[in-house]
């Protein structure tokens, strides 16, 4: 497959200059964005494949009925929190 380039951005020239100053030994602007790009498009995907997992648990949990409501563990968790701090002022 023939490579292809990303579309040029504009930045302001002091914030070019400051990208300049950050890179690594040996690294090129160039190395600096694409690896950037990777990251951020490899984060994407986590992201959207964590909630898409996320989501197809709610899914199996109400289909099953054994799914605990949001409200209920706060509240088992506020009580936990009092409970802490009147031991902590005890």
């Amino acid at each position: 497959m023939k490579s292809a380039t990303l579309p040029p951005v504009r930045i302001e020239p002091d914030f070019r200059e400051e990208v300049e100053q950050a890179l690594q030994p040996g690294e090129t602007l160039t190395s600096l964005v694409e690896a950037a790009v990777r990251a951020e498009v490899t984060r994407r995907k986590e992201q959207s494949e964590f909630v898409r997992r996320g989501l197809a648990a709610i899914a199996r949990s109400e289909a099953a009925g054994d799914w605990i409501a949001a409200e209920d563990v706060i509240a088992k968790l506020e009580a936990k929190v009092a409970a802490a701090r009147q031991r902590r002022q005890s």
